[in-house]
């Protein structure tokens, strides 16, 4: 299946730009859909290009929520942005649920390499992201958007691109754990800093709520883990296809809230959303080289600093009441990152140590 549906994405490529050509852009707009999604499938045909079946697949829910935001938006009076909040609590349950107290046992076997990560994580993105806020020239909502994901911890999905990377993927693991359980209190300070003067924020209020979408569901799972005593094989093949399911969604609801806008400002954004994606993989890998890490810990740090929690700032953008807005850059991010993670996890997979 995988091989027909690799061998048929190029007709539907070839039927996009036909239709594009003769009926119009908008009208043409399912088989563009079709085309990314069979070639995400497809590329599991191949073990070399399997790190890109996930992203490619993400550019088609991202095409869908764009030419189709009508289907996304609402369902019998109920806006689906409310369900952005418990996915995101959904994947961090996951989180936890896949992690034992053993996973923080690298905190004490390597401080200094999990306190530089840290560090690096609340301090490159965040000062790039402030940055290319005052820079924009975008208004004060969308350009806090950029702030925010910034400001984000760790995504999970840099643990799977450290171990594609053949980077340090117990440091990756640390990293993003130890920087999601202090989210609740770093990424508030933060944006109270940095954002305060593009928007209003509450410090109290917005630890509260991480603490909600964050603490308490990873620390649900850390006790069903712990109650299961490594007896939950189906769970953890389970939640991996939960989690991705969980992104894609949120991914499609966001963009579907968002899409007027994107199309307004969208080309200013995905450049400024890609320069700061670049820079957190470029800053982080040099930060790292220069304090004389080793070659594996400079490519996890790059790769921990470079791919935020999009998810989780998308959920904040939302409770702030502004996910048209605010909302924005982390749902460029969100792709962006994942695409170009692929990207960068795929030439160091072919590039010795």
């Amino acid at each position: 299946m995988y091989k027909l549906c690799l061998s048929f994405s190029p007709i539907l490529l070839l039927l996009w730009l036909g239709m594009w050509w003769f009926t119009g852009l908008e009208s043409s707009g399912w088989a563009l859909v079709l085309f990314w999604l069979v070639l995400g499938i497809g590329l599991r045909s191949k073990d070399s290009l399997k790190a890109f079946s996930f992203p490619v697949s993400i550019l088609g829910v991202v095409a869908l929520a764009m030419f189709f935001p009508e289907y996304f938006q609402e369902m019998n009076g109920f806006k689906l942005t409310g369900l952005i909040n418990p996915l995101i609590q959904l994947i961090m349950f996951g989180m936890g649920a896949t992690l034992s107290w053993k996973d923080f046992a690298a905190v004490a076997k390597s401080p200094k390499s999990v306190g530089i990560g840290v560090l690096a994580q609340f301090m490159i993105m965040p000062l790039i992201g402030f940055g290319l806020a005052k820079l924009s020239g975008l208004e004060p909502e969308v350009a806090a958007g950029i702030i925010l994901v910034g400001c984000a911890p760790g995504g999970t999905a840099s643990n799977v691109m450290a171990f594609l990377a053949r980077a340090n993927v117990a440091l990756s693991v640390t990293l993003t754990s130890i920087s999601t359980l202090l989210a609740p209190f770093m990424m508030p300070v933060l944006m109270k800093v940095l954002a305060g003067q593009f928007i209003e924020i509450d410090l109290l209020k917005m630890m509260w709520d991480i603490f909600k979408i964050i603490l308490l569901p990873v620390g649900a799972g850390l006790v069903i883990n712990q109650l299961l005593k490594g007896e939950s094989t189906v769970i953890e093949k389970l939640l991996p296809v939960v989690s991705m399911v969980g992104i894609a969604l949120i991914i499609l609801v966001i963009t579907a809230a968002g899409r007027d806008a994107l199309l307004q400002i969208g080309p200013i954004l995905i450049f400024l959303v890609m320069i700061h994606n670049l820079l957190g993989y470029g800053v982080g890998y040099g930060f790292a080289r220069v304090i004389g890490m080793e070659e594996r810990d400079c490519r996890t740090l790059a790769i921990e600093v470079g791919m935020q929690n999009a998810g989780l700032a998308s959920g904040l953008s939302n409770i702030l009441g502004k996910i048209a807005t605010v909302g924005l850059a982390p749902a460029v991010f969100g792709p962006m990152q994942n695409v170009t993670g692929s990207v960068l996890a795929t030439f160091w997979s072919r590039k010795s140590i």
